[in-house]
Order: structure tokens, then C-alpha cells, then sequence
């Protein structure tokens, strides 16, 4: 009968996919008549595959009549002597070997397997653990090794700066970087393990094509049986433990914890980012040891874990302590707001990117976007000659009609139309059109942008200086409005306008396929205007309009909503309690007549009941929309009241607001009273109360305007 490790060889070769590239490689080094190489470094993060690659590798070996030694460094001292020994009784293990008694040293030992016919391979795994040992092995142990032995290391890290910098060793050794799973290669092993193939794609989408965490899923299903619905990685803890026990064999203490937990939250990670995660002063030391991971790289903007690794550190923490996770996200969303606020251009657009990650785990964003930012994408003013250009990808996509609106706009408002580019090459566009610019043969020319402004006709007229957005054109050159890096950069590039633009009262956003995006729309609180929707002429494609009115919902209050929305799980709908009083979008002569109401009935709260003021969203925004009668009016006083202290700023404005606050703060019996206190002749206190009155009313209007 065969021997167990029989069994266990052919199962792990059944069980083997994928790493081809690898295996070639090795192959071709084990047939040629002088090994190209003599050291082959596999490098990659844990649970990468490294182990599995080695083992095949060890077959390979076995199959071609060659010698294989397998060491693995966690079971070894990290010693000269404890490798030595190892060495031996891997050659022992072999097969008989002459020459090789107890205490046998280097030269013996080389001396033993150069006396075999074929090649010989040493594997050693988990060589991150023999660190201490690199550089006496490169420098006393290989120069001896016999030219016929191929040694195979696999750890986490790259080889050290001592083999690259040697040029000697640089030439005879081969890095090997081992990656992920392909998709192809990753179902193929789920086919393998009988995986139902509808549960394919949710658990690509969770593992990434990570070997181990695809083996440790289809262990769970094997244990389990079919786990009905999709594969939810909060719903198998078990499975996240394995993969945190390999990522993080030890955690130094928990502010090394909390510190891995907050680099998996956020896209990037700086110290400043982690003192205010963590809320300490200095986190130099922290840093750096999240930086020397093997599963976590620097990029430019900070640094990152492996996705993976990101997944499972997050599901964790979400799974076990709940409130941390939120406390943490609530601490991140902090920063990146604060940072929006004080830079501007790409790093403004790169911190809404980091703040619209916060909702990566949220099961309806991260179906939309793609996080990979947009790698090396910008976004820019488009050029004359990209005009064209443009013009042809939407008549590919949308036929002849729309390129004849897209080229009407674009010679109208081309200040509006932007290029998305990938160093020299034109990727993809977005074009925005000024509704409030347009003149009435301009929306004549287009029924799409006369079917926005009728909407804003009819809903709220804009008022003097407000500014209605319809994002008209959007889309990359080869997937047109698919997900991918065109479109996030698109989106994020849609909500900086948002929040930077003043005076902002509409936006609309055109969609084809207006029910794949309206999950996405409902989640951002936008208004899907199914009334409104057509069909293009090219590829019988049904479009739709998302709009939201800005003057109801404002940046400051749109923000927290999408941070309420942050920590929903799984969220199937999306709908706002319906505010007690709807938004009344005043006109200037409105609002002042209005004001002047509100003034002349400052004193007595039950004769400001039903001012125009309480619906305005100057007012709202201050007692929240779904706030009382009596709130409202309470914070009306407060706006007035806030507005007139502000001329107490200069001496020259003391006597505007003197006259100001004797008749409508503190009033006097009469205004000829009023005028007595302040001992003003009463044509002067009429002209500074008429002046105080003036300067409140701009003031107030100016922020019922969002300036």
C-alpha cells in the first residue's frame, strides 16, 4: 500500500490551481543544463499561497528525479546550528546519504547532496522567521553550495537590500512576487470545491482571489452545508479569525490593535490621520509598525493593507465591537471633512474620495464605486480639439440625436465640458449645462435640459444670483457608464461641485439605465424623476434624471445624512421622514417683506405664527426641519438678533444697531421713545433703524443663499 504522504501529495496537486507563470518558471530552471538561477525568492503576504506554491514545487521536483528538501523556518531555531541541523535531517529524510554524521557541518552537507546524479531543491518556507540567519546564509553558507542544488525561499518580505545591492548575487538570484488569484483561476478552484456557482461572484467579491481565504470559504461550506443567500463574511466570524490569526500572529499590545483596525477603515493612512483616529498627540512609533507589515504597502498618499487583509481586520472589528468601529469612522469622517473645507483642486477631490470610502462597507456603495480611486485619471478643462473627440464616443453610445444636443452645448457653454484623462489619452468626459444661463432657445434645442427647467419652474423658481446644474453628458470612451475608475472620478468630481459651488439650488444628473443607478440615487437623496424619463434613439436605451433640490437639503445637512446612511447595514431603501414644513423657496422682495413682518412682530411670538420666514431654509436649517412652530420661531428671533450684533463690530455701526435694538430687541414704548433714550433727534434714529434694518435684511438674505 502507498504511503499516507501518497495520498496527501495527490490530493494537494487536485486541489492546485492556477500560478502557471510560477510553475513554469521553476520548471524550466530544474531542465535547463545549467540552472539560470540559484536562489528563487517567493515573496508574498500571508495565506497568499506561498506554502501550497512550495509543496508543488516539492513535486515537480520529485516528478523530474530531482532531490526535494523541505524546511520549514517556524520550526527551526533562527541559528546557524539550527538551520545546519535542519538541512540534515531534511537530506536524511530523503534517502540515505553518505558522509552525514551527527553534527554533520556545512561542507559535509553540501559534499553529500553533490554526490547525487540529479539536481537536488531546498525549500525553505517561512524564511521571514530566519531573518537573523540572511546574511550569513548568503555570505558563509551559499558561496559552498554545490552547483547542482536550487534553493527555494518563501517569506513575506522581498529579499533584503543584501542580495540587490551585491551585483553578483542580484544575477543569480529570481524574486518571484506571489499575488493573488486571477477571477478565472479563482472560480476554477471554487468549481473545484464544489462551491454553487451562484455564490461565485459574492465570494470573489469578499476574498479578492486570496488562496487561503477562498480555501477557509469553501471549508465553511463544507462544514455548514449551502449557506443560503449570499456569502456574508459578518455571518461566518470563524472564518475572519483564521485570516486575522494569519495576518497578525501577535499584536503587540492593543494600541497596536486599535491602530491596524483604524488602517483598515480608512483608503490611506498618515500619522496625522492615525493621532486623530486613535486620539493621541504622537503616533510615530504605531505608524512605523503598521508601515514594516508584510501586508501593508506605501503609496502616495499614505499607506494601505492588502484588500484582503483590509476586509478581514474590518469585518472583525465590525463583528466584534460594534461601537468602536462606528466611533472610529466617526473620527475619520471628522478629519476628511475638516480637510475638505481647507484645500482645494486634486487634493480636495482626493479627500472627498477618502471620505466617500467611509462608505465602502455599506452594501449599496460599494457596488458603485471603484475604489481603486482612478489610479492615474484627472480630470481637466476639456480642449478644443477633445471636443470632437467627445462628440464621437456619445454618438457611439447614444446615437446621432444626442450628439446633436452634445455639440449644441458644447459650442454654448464649453466651459462646462471636462476631459477625463489617462496621461496623453482622452478615457472619458463629463459636460455640465448652466440651466439658468441658457437662454429659452437654448432649452428649445435640447428637450432634455427644458425638461429640468420646467421641473425647476414648477417646483421652485429660482431666485436672483441661484444656479440650477444639469450633469447632461457623462462617460468613458470603452465601457460608457459602467463602474469603474471613469465614473467614480466622474461622481466624486459631481459632489465637489456640490459642496463648493454657492448658491447652488438644483442639481440633475442624466443616467442611462436610470433603475441600475437609482439604489445609488436614493442613497445620495436624490429624486428619481420617472415622470421625466426617455428612451434614445442608439441602442434602445432608457435614460433618466436624478435631481436634488440643494435649498432643501444643503451641503452641511446633506453631509450628515450620508453619514447617518454610513453605518446602515444592508440597507434596501432609503427615505427621509417627510419635515413638518417643506422648504419655501422665497424671492428677494418675499423675503424682505417678510422680514419687515417679522420685525414689527418681534415682541409678540403668537403673531409670527404663519410668517413666510419659518418655511424658509434659513430658518430650518437652524431648528432643523421637522422642528415645531415654536422652534422655528425661536430661532427666527435668534438669526435677527445674531445679524444685528454684528454691527457692534465698528464704532461707526454702534449707532445702527443702538437704534435697532431699542425697537426691536429691548422696545421702547414708541419709536419716538426709542429716540428719546438714545437723545437723537427722530429724523436721525428713522435713518439709522432704516440703515440697521437695511444691513440685517442683506445679511439674512445673503445667508438664506447659502453665502
Amino acid at each position: 500500500m502507498p504511503p499516507l504522504s501518497s495520498h496527501l501529495q495527490a490530493a494537494r496537486r487536485k486541489q492546485f490551481v492556477g500560478r502557471e507563470a510560477e510553475t513554469a518558471l521553476f520548471q524550466s530552471a530544474l531542465a535547463a543544463p545549467e540552472l539560470p538561477f540559484y536562489v528563487l525568492h517567493v515573496f508574498g503576504p500571508g495565506g497568499v499561497g506561498k506554502t501550497f506554491l512550495l509543496r508543488q514545487f516539492a513535486g515537480l521536483a520529485e516528478q523530474a528525479g530531482a532531490t526535494a528538501l523541505y524546511i520549514d523556518g517556524r520550526n527551526i531555531e533562527p541559528t546557524p546550528g539550527g538551520l545546519l541541523g535542519a538541512l540534515r535531517a531534511a537530506a536524511l529524510a530523503a534517502g540515505p546519504q553518505a558522509g552525514l554524521p551527527e553534527g554533520s557541518d556545512a561542507s559535509a552537507i553540501w559534499k553529500a547532496l553533490n554526490t547525487r546524479e540529479k539536481r537536488c531543491v531546498i525549500l525553505i518556507d517561512t524564511y521571514e522567521t530566519l531573518a537573523p540567519l540572511d546574511g550569513w546564509l548568503r555570505d558563509v553558507l551559499l558561496p559552498d553550495m554545490p552547483e547542482n542544488v536550487l534553493l527555494v525561499l518563501a517569506g513575506r518580505q522581498a529579499p533584503s537590500s543584501g542580495w540587490r545591492a551585491d551585483p553578483v548575487w542580484n544575477a543569480l538570484i529570481r524574486a518571484v512576487p506571489l499575488r493573488n488569484l486571477n477571477p478565472e483561476e479563482s472560480r476554477a478552484y471554487l468549481v473545484q470545491r464544489s462551491i454553487p456557482e451562484e455564490q461565485h461572484q459574492s465570494v470573489l467579491a469578499f476574498t479578492h482571489g486570496h488562496p487561503l481565504a477562498l480555501s477557509l470559504v469553501a471549508d465553511t461550506f463544507a462544514q455548514r452545508g449551502a449557506i443560503g443567500g449570499k456569502f456574508q463574511p459578518e455571518e461566518t466570524p470563524d472564518v475572519i479569525r483564521a485570516l486575522l490569526e494569519r495576518f497578525v500572529q501577535k499584536v503587540p499590545s492593543p494600541a497596536h490593535r486599535a491602530a491596524l483596525e483604524a488602517c483598515a477603515l480608512v483608503r490611506t493612512l498618515t500619522e496625522g490621520l492615525l493621532c486623530q483616529m486613535l486620539n493621541v498627540p504622537e503616533a510615530h512609533e504605531l505608524f512605523e509598525w503598521l508601515r514594516d507589515l508584510s501586508f501593508v504597502d506605501a503609496g502616495r498618499s499614505g499607506i494601505f493593507p492588502h484588500d484582503l487583509a483590509r476586509e478581514a481586520i474590518a469585518a472583525d472589528v465590525r463583528w466584534r465591537n460594534p461601537d468602536w468601529y462606528a466611533e472610529l469612522h466617526k473620527r475619520a469622517r471628522a478629519y476628511y471633512s475638516q480637510r475638505i473645507q481647507q484645500v482645494h483642486g486634486v487634493e480636495q477631490r482626493r479627500a472627498l474620495f477618502d471620505f466617500t470610502f467611509l462608505h465602502r462597507d455599506n452594501m449599496v456603495v460599494r457596488q458603485y464605486v471603484d475604489w481603486q480611486e482612478s489610479g492615474s485619471i484627472r480630470i481637466e478643462p476639456a480642449r478644443p480639439t477633445d471636443m470632437e473627440d467627445i462628440l464621437e464616443i456619445i454618438r457611439g453610445f447614444e446615437g446621432d440625436e444626442s450628439a446633436a444636443y452634445a455639440a449644441h452645448w458644447f459650442a454654448r457653454q464649453p466651459e462646462g465640458v471636462f476631459a477625463l484623462r489617462e496621461s496623453t489619452q482622452l478615457v472619458g468626459y463629463l459636460a455640465r449645462v448652466a440651466l439658468e444661463s441658457a437662454s429659452e432657445a437654448d432649452l428649445m434645442a435640447d428637450p432634455v435640459a427644458l425638461k429640468a427647467w420646467n421641473f425647476v419652474r414648477g417646483r421652485a423658481p429660482l431666485r436672483s444670483g441661484e444656479m440650477a446644474t444639469l450633469f447632461r453628458f457623462w462617460g468613458a470612451r470603452e465601457t460608457y457608464q459602467q463602474v469603474g475608475p471613469v465614473q467614480s472620478l466622474a461622481f466624486i468630481s459631481a459632489v465637489q461641485y456640490y459642496l463648493t459651488t454657492p448658491r447652488l439650488a438644483y442639481t440633475f444628473f442624466v443616467c442611462a439605465d436610470p433603475d441600475f443607478w437609482e439604489l445609488l440615487s436614493a442613497y445620495a437623496d436624490l429624486e428619481r424623476l420617472t415622470d421625466l424619463e426617455w428612451e434614445a434613439d442608439a441602442n434602445g436605451r432608457r435614460f433618466g434624471l436624478f435631481a436634488h433640490d440643494w435649498r432643501v437639503t444643503p451641503p452641511a445637512q446633506w453631509l450628515e445624512l450620508m453619514a447617518e446612511r454610513e453605518m446602515a447595514i444592508n440597507p434596501q431603501t432609503f427615505t427621509r421622514p417627510k419635515p413638518a414644513t417643506q422648504v419655501i423657496a422665497l424671492s428677494e422682495p418675499d423675503f424682505v417683506s417678510a422680514l419687515r413682518d417679522a420685525l414689527r412682530q418681534m415682541s409678540r411670538s403668537q403673531t409670527l405664527r404663519g410668517n413666510a420666514l419659518l418655511g424658509s431654509r434659513l430658518v430650518l436649517e437652524r431648528a432643523r426641519q421637522n422642528a415645531g412652530e415654536d422652534e422655528r420661531i425661536n430661532a427666527l428671533k435668534k438669526l435677527i438678533a445674531e445679524a444685528a450684533d454684528a454691527l457692534q463690530a465698528t464704532p461707526r455701526d454702534m449707532k445702527l444697531y443702538r437704534a435697532f435694538h431699542h425697537t426691536y430687541l429691548q422696545p421702547a414704548a414708541s419709536q419716538e421713545q426709542a429716540a428719546e433714550i438714545l437723545d437723537l433727534p427722530f429724523s436721525t434714529y428713522r435713518r439709522h433703524l432704516q440703515a440697521a434694518i437695511e444691513r440685517i435684511t442683506d445679511a439674512l438674505w445673503q445667508k438664506e443663499l447659502g453665502d
